[in-house]
């Protein structure tokens, strides 16, 4: 590097003067050979008036070039040493770059002539100590505008904005109040419009005079610096996966959060404007240009993008998958800004690492929603829910889809070619009665329904469990209820189902619901003789007694069940009195007549059918009536809880 000092020292110190100028500008072709104006015999009788002229005209050139290249030697003068062209005068600094421009040409002459000159040597001297000037030059306009030249401001400006403006200031109007496109800028974008031109005047010529690396070499040291610091002020650090593991949930979501945001600002800003600067500064070599913004900025992408991967390979579990699914947005929705940026061969690994990450975090969420799959069917649990109510397991699983719904559209992505298992029975049978046009259907429905599926699936062998078949029916009814429910109260789970699905399963709510009343109330209802039968006082009398039994036993059990929605609770309420209330009513009324004179009717006779509506109003609470042996002891209506 030619330039050793820091952006802050202000003191610059160049390395003696570079040998061997000669080799870059030695022409070999005939071409050259032929354009001398040496003739054959010229090499004998000395050299023509053209040879002269030519010779004089570019030994003229070099001791112009000289005079304004001396001029400006740091060593000359106090005053140069401390003094910066392009700080001091743009006019200047255009006939500065003139200068070397035609020092150049005309050692490009010299060198093919046959016989060059002596002036070579100076020329070659006058070159190398102008590119330590333009070193100078270049290090302290990158330094002094690190403010101006700051990704974002760069990012900000239009490309077609910007490039009119290079243009104008090509044009030497740089020392005007500048208008472009009918809007006029700021000064701060003023002053960073004059450092990009300023760097990129330099930069060309000094590419063109075949200092390209020292020039690259400069600019790379300054503006990592900036990237980095910047990805530091992001937050943006390297992570071990031992951190990961120690985070909890909360502190690892402020880190998902926190990352995106940042991730965000480093793509579109950070490294997008660092590629406008360094395209622009560089435009003279594709090479150069490529080699330095993947100097700058691969350090700083593989940072940026180690922590979601590291995510990746840590300990799958359900909870995470929303995370994950927020990372997978963030890098699909950078992905073209992404795939912009890191455009080049150079850079490809940077752009290949974003995709890489975009697909590992797919797979992950995939993975995830097997495991999920998984610990569903696998469930071994005993748990016997009490009065046949909602079981833990329909709670967790309709809670996490409800949470999935949420996230639909990247569901829809990550999804889109991984549909269920071919070997299910799915297809055949629950999902295609609710959605007709199956080849329609968004993968991410298909997996939500599919997972209730096999949610109910294990519901039904659950239901097993219970030793009273009417409780077990109540209890599917409770659980498919809960979550046609949960269903219908999320927005998007519901319209990722359709109301078909809704619609289908509601009817099997009221299958198991009439199942459990047939199972349940049977024995009630048979104790009742048909309309058309005619029975003795007797027949009547142990009709009644029956019917006590069934009752009183009904309600003994049935109390401590649950329904826990209210709609379904009222529902069957009123579904069972209309069977029951009726067909007993008729019952009280012809054989009541028969029996007034009966001692102890009280007993015999324990129910009023308007006492048959208010028990029945006592189901499905949970509460649970304490009775003695004896049938006698059933509670007065007055006793029982509301």
């Amino acid at each position: 590097m030619l330039v050793s000092e820091t952006p802050k020292s202000g003191i610059t110190t160049l390395p003696p003067p570079r040998r061997g100028m000669s080799s870059l500008f030695f022409m070999s072709s005939n071409k050259s050979l032929s354009s001398s104006h040496y003739s054959h015999s010229s090499s004998f009788a000395g050299t023509t008036p053209s040879r002269t002229f030519s010779l004089s005209m570019m030994e003229e050139n070099i001791e112009n070039a000289e005079a304004v290249i001396t001029k400006w030697d740091p060593s000359s003068s106090s005053y140069t040493k401390v003094t910066f062209i392009f700080q001091q005068s743009r006019k200047e600094a255009k006939e500065y770059l003139k200068a070397v421009k035609t020092l150049r040409s005309a050692m490009h002459v010299l060198l093919g002539e046959r016989f060059p000159s002596s002036k070579i040597v100076i020329a070659q001297n006058l070159m190398q100590l102008a590119m330590k000037r333009l070193e100078k030059e270049f290090y302290q306009i990158l330094s002094a505008s690190r403010d101006q030249l700051d990704p974002e401001s760069v990012s900000n400006r239009s490309s077609s904005r910007s490039s009119k403006f290079y243009d104008e200031e090509a044009e030497g109007r740089s020392d005007d109040e500048l208008d472009i496109a009918g809007e006029s800028i700021t000064e701060v974008e003023r002053a960073s419009v004059l450092a990009m031109s300023d760097l990129k005047s330099i930069a060309d010529c000094m590419i063109s005079s075949g200092y390209g690396k020292e020039c690259a070499k400069i600019y790379r040291i300054i503006r990592k610096s900036i990237i980095d610091e910047g990805l530091y002020h992001l937050g943006i650090q390297r992570f071990k996966s031992s951190h990961i593991q120690k985070m909890d949930s909360q502190a690892l979501d402020n880190e998902i959060k926190k990352w995106m945001k940042a991730a965000k600002i480093a793509v579109k800003t950070l490294f997008q404007g660092e590629k406008i600067l360094c395209d622009h500064v560089f435009a003279a070599s594709e090479t150069i240009k490529e080699s330095c913004f993947y100097e700058i900025t691969k350090e700083g992408a593989t940072t940026l993008f180690s922590f979601p991967e590291l995510l990746v390979k840590t300990k799958k579990v359900s909870e995470r998958i929303f995370g994950l699914m927020e990372l997978h947005e963030a890098v699909s929705d950078l992905w073209p800004e992404t795939e912009a940026v890191f455009c080049s061969e150079s850079t490809s690994g940077s752009k290949l690492q974003a995709l890489s990450l975009l697909l590992k975090l797919g797979d992950s969420v995939r993975s995830i929603l097997s495991d999920f799959e998984s610990t569903i069917q696998k469930d071994s649990t005993k748990i016997l829910v009490p009065g046949g109510g909602v079981h833990p397991l329909t709670q967790k699983v309709m809670n996490y889809l409800t949470s999935l719904a949420d996230y639909s559209i990247i569901l829809c992505d990550i999804l889109a070619d991984y549909p269920p298992p071919a070997n299910s029975s799915f297809h055949e049978t629950s999902f295609k009665s609710s959605m007709p046009d199956e080849g329609s259907t968004p993968a991410v429905s298909v997996h939500l329904a599919w997972l209730i599926l096999v949610l109910l699936c294990k519901l039904d062998i659950k239901a097993e469990i219970y030793k009273d078949v009417g409780l077990a029916y109540l209890f599917l009814a409770n659980n498919l209820h809960f979550i046609v429910e949960k269903v219908q109260q999320s927005p998007n789970l519901k319209l990722l189902l359709g109301e078909e699905w809704v619609a289908e399963h509601m009817k099997k709510v009221k299958l198991y619901a009439s199942t459990y009343e047939i199972t349940a109330w049977t024995k009630v209802l048979s104790s009742l003789p048909e309309k058309s039968f005619e029975m003795s006082t007797e027949m009547a009398k142990e009709c009644f007694r029956r019917f006590n039994i069934a009752f009183e036993e009904a309600y003994r059990k049935q109390t401590s069940w649950i329904v826990q929605d209210r709609k379904l609770r009222d529902d069957l309420k009123v579904s069972i009195a209309q069977k029951l209330v009726p067909t007993y009513q008729e019952f009280y009324d012809t054989y009541m007549v028969m029996l007034t004179e009966e001692k102890n009717l009280e007993l015999l006779v324990r129910f009023s059918p308007d006492d048959l509506g208010n028990y029945l109003s006592d189901l499905f609470h949970g509460t649970s009536i304490s009775l003695s042996p004896t049938s006698s002891s059933f509670p007065p209506r007055s006793c029982l809880p509301l």
